[in-house]
């Protein structure tokens, strides 16, 4: 017979994990609601550069949900729950730009670096909070600027003159 070692969690200092919980999950939120409106928008853009604007949509959801996903996983891995059931996501996003049907390409651009503009400010705001509490959770927090920022650019390429 062989022996077997209880594995245990790593110890996480509680004000470390609730820190880190308090300023990433509206980060989570915010993501979660721009890949719901980018699918929104994607599935009605019309206009010009339609294919273009329509995979780029695609593409901004789809790095909303791995930074979304990467967030989440740094709070759990810390011990803590995230709730991202879709009421908390709604509550979150009430104030979203994108529109429910046909939309000119313009306009949808327009909504979504209206709601990537909403998250930055929360994820600002985790960078500022975190660089006393968890550096490592900031480190999250960084790429996911770094990366909100690119996708915003790409987008108002689309629209500058």
């Amino acid at each position: 017979m062989t022996d077997t070692q209880q594995v245990q969690a790593a110890a996480v200092d509680p004000t470390t994990a609730a820190g880190t919980a308090q300023f990433l999950s509206p980060v989570v939120l915010g993501l979660e609601a721009l890949v719901v409106n980018g699918k929104q928008a994607h599935w009605h853009v019309r206009g010009a550069n339609f294919i273009g604007v329509h995979e780029l949509f695609d593409t901004v959801v789809s790095h909303a949900q791995d930074w979304a996903d990467t967030a989440a996983e740094r709070i759990v891995a810390l011990g803590l729950p995230i709730d991202a059931r879709v009421q908390t996501v709604a509550a979150k996003a009430q104030a979203t730009a994108v529109p429910a049907g046909f939309t000119q390409s313009d306009v949808a651009i327009r909504a979504l670096i209206a709601d990537i503009d909403a998250i930055l400010v929360d994820v600002q705001a985790a960078i500022d909070g975190l660089d006393e509490i968890d550096l490592s959770s900031q480190d999250v927090a960084i790429e996911i600027k770094r990366g909100l920022d690119k996708d915003r650019w790409f987008l108002f390429a689309h629209l500058a003159a």
